[in-house]
């Protein structure tokens, strides 16, 4: 923003907003636990009840960044009765009781967790945060789910938990090279849950979003642009 300001370039933004990423990561989790893409398949090759599915109710679920998607994917655990643990680096016990979730260090949330979520920004700390070592601290029964950046989880390690069935399974929107190739040994993956980074994508912020840029675009071309996110100080 600095850069441009700097060049006189305008940067103007257009409405966003977080809740489609939080529904996608509540979608991904029940897949997971219920076995829905199994059925699905199951039924359209004409057969009848394919798994036994996990419940849900009484399970931790641990989530890994507690700010405002983060929040909204708790709260939808304690609707589901589940036990919901968080950790980030700078997470307080302050913030846990507010969200009405319980503290637990990163080591712990790894070891008790029957499902982990990322809900954190990708940078220099987060960058390779879930790995080997996180890999072999879950439960051989947990479900990993990621809707957050691919960086965050170390790809080779998450394939290899996956093939050596280290963890149940991964429910994954983002990944480290996107679009994903289309011979990634990731989508051989049986016990992996793949999405095309939608997790944002709903009609009705595509509409707004959209509907802002072009009005952006007609304000600036009238010498009025308008918000403008990069207005010297």
């Amino acid at each position: 923003m600095k850069a441009a300001r700097e060049k006189g370039i305008v940067v103007c933004g257009t409405a966003m907003s977080g809740f489609p990423t939080s529904e996608h990561a509540v979608g991904l989790l029940m897949s997971l636990f219920r076995k829905i893409p199994l059925e699905n398949t199951v039924m359209h090759g004409g057969g009848w009840q394919g798994d036994v599915p996990v419940g849900m109710k009484g399970k931790t679920l641990g989530v890994l960044g507690l700010g405002n998607l983060g929040g909204k994917f708790a709260k939808v655990g304690l609707a589901l009765d589940m036990n919901v643990i968080a950790w980030s680096e700078n997470l307080t016990e302050e913030r846990c009781a507010e969200v009405g979730v319980g503290y637990a260090d990163k080591e712990t949330l790894f070891k008790e967790s029957d499902a982990i979520s990322i809900h954190l920004v990708l940078g220099d700390r987060t960058r390779g945060l879930v790995g080997a070592a996180e890999f072999a601290l879950m439960k051989p029964t947990a479900y990993l789910i990621n809707t957050s950046r691919g960086p965050i989880v170390e790809e080779a390690a998450l394939i290899e938990a996956l093939k050596n069935d280290a963890i149940a399974g991964a429910g994954l929107d983002v990944y480290d090279v996107e679009p994903l190739p289309k011979d990634h040994p990731i989508r051989d993956l049986k016990n992996a849950v793949l999405t095309g980074h939608t997790g944002y994508v709903v009609q009705e912020l595509y509409t707004a979003a959209y509907g802002d840029a072009l009005e952006n675009i007609q304000a600036w071309m009238k010498g009025a642009p308008v918000r403008v996110l990069n207005e010297a100080p």
